[in-house]
């Protein structure tokens, strides 16, 4: 068991294509903005031509049999999500195991280096080879907007917006050094691991939860995000020294913004509606049991 741990956290932190990465236009694919802008408008535009050939040739609401095809996507990004959150904490712990002893001349300390990375910081290294597999983990990610139009015959603008937003974001992360990435990756794979572990548990036929439990991990980790951004906050303005990336941050911060409205806006009316079913029903309930005392008298 030590041994499989040992090679575990080898693989994972301490091999030399971890430890050495460095982001850069020669050394990391994909890393080039024209890359980033003409994949997500490939995206864009891919999901849009599908859902009107789809509206052109088959009739309307009639889904597309994929057989097991998102079974197996939401097997592999379970885990391809589980494999970074385990990567880049056990890479974050050795970085300030590594480190820590720079920080004590700057006062910084293990938490404020996950939300506010020291000024001049470079996307080189652990933490940042395992936001760069995160990056790639956004295409991959891609591919359940082609099942949706295929299953569903319907195009979700939000989750067109959402996709491409969160892989600019990441994009960012990387090009800027950006603070607070560190726990952002952390909350969203562990929470990806649960959604798609879940809809690969519901995929193959096994029994769903009986509350929404995709939608209310999506606002656990919209809540956590919001958390992040404050504490960045404040450690920029109020604690002195400044936070790498801030630009990017406060770009990201609109983009998050941008998606946490709509979202919420959404949660509430889906909660209000389930409460006022659950009124509803149990007015029903209430009125078939007042009618069966009357019928006994």
């Amino acid at each position: 068991m030590l041994i499989t741990v040992k090679t575990l956290t080898y693989y994972l932190s301490e091999h030399p294509s971890i430890i050495n990465f460095q982001w850069s236009y020669n050394q990391s694919w994909a890393s080039s903005w024209s890359f980033l802008i003409i994949s997500v408008t490939l995206y864009l535009t891919l999901s849009i031509f599908l859902h009107l050939l789809l509206a052109l040739l088959l009739r309307r609401g009639r889904p597309v049999s994929l057989g097991p095809i998102p079974a197996i996507h939401s097997l592999s990004m379970t885990v391809i999500s589980a494999t970074i959150f385990a990567g880049i904490l056990l890479s974050a712990a050795a970085e300030i195991r590594e480190t820590r002893w720079f920080w004590r001349r700057n006062k910084t300390t293990p938490f404020r280096w996950l939300l506010c990375f020291p000024m001049g910081t470079r996307p080189s290294g652990r933490v940042f080879f395992w936001s760069y597999v995160f990056y790639l983990s956004r295409f991959v990610h891609m591919w359940r907007t082609f099942f949706t139009i295929l299953r569903r015959r319907k195009l979700v603008f939000f989750q067109l917006f959402y996709n491409s937003v969160l892989t600019f974001m990441s994009f960012l992360w990387l090009e800027f050094s950006q603070s607070f990435q560190v726990l952002v990756i952390l909350f969203t794979t562990l929470v990806y691991a649960v959604v798609y572990g879940y809809r690969f548990w519901t995929g193959i036929g096994l029994p769903g939860a009986c509350f929404p439990l995709v939608i209310n991990c999506q606002m656990v980790l919209l809540g956590c995000n919001l958390v992040c951004h404050v504490g960045v906050l404040r450690f920029h303005f109020m604690k002195g020294g400044g936070c790498n990336g801030i630009g990017a941050w406060l770009f990201n911060s609109v983009l998050n913004a941008a998606i946490l409205l709509p979202f919420l806006k959404f949660y509430v009316k889906m909660v209000l509606e389930k409460r006022k079913n659950i009124g509803f029903i149990e007015n029903q309930n209430q009125d078939a049991k007042f009618t069966k005392k009357i019928k006994e008298k």
